[in-house]
C-alpha cells in the first residue's frame, strides 16, 4: 500500500499512480538526479537569477573542473558552511550567518585543494596569503548548498556564474540543470510517498515474536523498517522506540555512543510488556550520513564535542526529521502511543506530524568510560533528558 504523507504537501499528489507525473513530481525527481551527479563528481547547471554553475568541492576532479570552466562565465567561489568559513578565513561569524563565499582564483581550482577546503579533516590546505571573503552571496546559493546535503556530502560547492550559451554546452556535455527553487523545497522533510513494500517474521534473541516491516520512501529510495513485537495494534498505548541507525554502535557495539545499548534495551524493554514497536530510520550520524560521522569522529578525537565536530563540517548539531516516522506509525494504526526515549526534540517532532503521546518513557544507559563527554553533550548541549523518572 501506498500512503501520501500529508496529503497537504504541495509535492504530494492525490492520486496514488496518476497517469502522467504532475510538475511538483517531475521537478523533485530532477532534483534527486541532480544529488546524485554533484555525489558523482558532475557539475550542474542552477537555473536562477542569475544563474549559477556548481561542483561539489567534495567529489571534483580534474575533468568536472574542466568542464565546470567551460559552463562559468565569471570568477569561481567557493561556497562554504558559515562553520567551515570562518574557521578557515580566521574571522567571527556574523549573527544568523549560515554561508560564506570565498574568492579563488583559476590556478586554485585544484581538487586536492577543494577537498583540503571543505574537509577538515583531510589536511592543512596550502595557500599562498590569506583567503578572501567573496561577499554578498548569489540568490541560488543556499540551493547549492543544500543540494550537497541532500547528496550527504559535505556543504562545500564551487560556484560561478553561468554563461549565456551555458544551455547548450550542458545539452553537449550531458549536465543537468534543475530549478535553484526546485532544489529548496524538495527538502527530504516535504513530500513523502511511503510505500509499505515487505513483512516477514524474524525472531529475535529478546523478542521471539517479532516480525519486521519494510517501507520505502518513494521519492529518495530510503528504506526504513518497523520491529513489530507482539500485537502492538491491539494495544490502547502501545510502547514505541524510534532509533535512527547507527552502523557502528547498532551492528559493530561501539563504545563511542549508547547507541547500541539503546537499541538493544528497547527491544528487550518492549518485549518486556509483550507487545510494541521499534521503528529503525535511515538517518546515520543524526542524519549526516556514515562518511561524515567518521569525519566528526576525527574531530572529536581532537578535542571537540559532537556538536561541534558536526558544525566544523558544515552540519547541523542534528539534521534527523521525523515525518517519515510518523508516516510509518500512521500506517500502522499505532497514531496513538507512548514513546521510548529521552529526546525532547523527537517528542515535539512526532506530537506535530498528528501523533499522539500519553508519555514519555525514559531509555537510560550509563556511561562506559568512553561515552561518558559524548552523554554529557547530549544532555547539556541537546537537552536530552539522560535521568531516570
Amino acid at each position: 500500500m501506498t500512503r501520501l504523507w500529508p496529503r497537504a504537501d504541495p509535492f504530494a499528489s492525490a492520486e496514488l499512480t496518476p497517469a502522467a507525473p504532475d510538475e511538483a513530481g517531475v521537478a523533485l525527481r530532477v532534483v534527486r538526479r541532480a544529488a546524485a551527479d554533484l555525489a558523482a563528481g558532475v557539475p550542474l547547471l542552477l537555473a536562477g537569477e542569475p544563474g549559477l554553475v556548481v561542483l561539489a568541492a567534495e567529489t571534483a576532479s580534474g575533468r568536472a573542473i574542466q568542464e565546470f570552466t567551460e559552463l562559468a562565465a565569471g570568477p569561481p567561489i567557493l561556497l562554504l558552511a558559515a562553520g567551515r568559513a570562518a574557521a578557515l578565513l580566521r574571522r567571527p561569524l556574523e549573527p544568523g550567518q549560515e554561508a560564506i563565499g570565498v574568492r579563488l582564483g583559476s590556478n586554485k581550482l585544484d581538487p586536492e585543494l577543494l577537498l583540503k577546503l571543505a574537509d577538515q579533516t583531510a589536511g592543512q590546505p596550502r595557500l599562498k596569503g590569506e583567503l578572501e571573503p567573496a561577499g554578498a552571496l548569489p540568490a541560488a546559493a543556499p540551493a547549492a548548498l543544500a543540494l550537497a546535503k541532500q547528496a550527504r556530502l559535505l556543504p562545500a560547492a564551487l560556484v560561478a556564474p553561468s554563461r549565456k550559451e551555458a544551455g547548450e554546452i550542458a545539452a553537449r556535455l550531458g549536465i543537468l540543470s534543475v530549478d535553484a527553487a526546485d532544489v529548496l523545497a524538495c527538502s527530504p522533510e516535504r513530500a513523502l510517498h511511503l510505500q509499505r513494500v515487505s513483512e516477514a517474521r524474524v525472531p529475535l534473541e529478546a523478542a521471539p515474536e517479532a516480525r519486521i516491516i519494510a517501507f520505502r520512501v518513494r521519492e529518495t529510495g530510503a528504506e526504513h523498517v518497523a520491529i513489530l513485537i507482539g500485537r502492538p495494534e491491539e494495544r490502547a498505548t502501545p510502547l514505541v522506540r524510534v532509533h535512527s541507525q547507527c552502523f557502528t554502535g547498532d551492528l559493530l557495539g561501539s563504545l563511542r555512543c549508547d547507541c547500541g545499548a539503546q537499541l538493544r534495551g528497547a527491544i528487550a524493554r518492549i518485549a518486556e510488556e509483550g507487545a510494541g514497536a521499534l521503528l529503525y530510520l535511515a538517518q546515520e550520524g543524526r542524519g549526516i550520513g556514515l562518511t561524515n560521522k567518521l569525519r566528526a569522529y576525527r574531530l572529536q578525537d581532537g578535542g571537540l564535542d559532537t556538536v561541534e565536530a558536526n558544525k566544523a563540517l558544515g552540519w547541523g548539531s542534528d539534521e534527523r526529521g521525523y515525518r517519515v516516522a510518523a508516516a510509518m506509525l500512521a500506517e500502522l494504526g499505532l497514531e496513538r502511543i507512548r514513546l521510548l526515549t529521552n529526546n525532547p526534540e523527537k517528542l515535539a517532532a512526532l506530537r506535530s506530524a498528528g501523533i499522539e503521546i500519553t508519555a514519555r518513557v525514559p531509555l537510560v544507559f550509563p556511561p562506559n568510560g568512553v561515552n561518558d563527554r559524548y552523554l554529557a553533550t547530549k544532555a547539556g548541549r541537546l537537552g536530552h533528558l539522560l535521568a531516570e523518572g
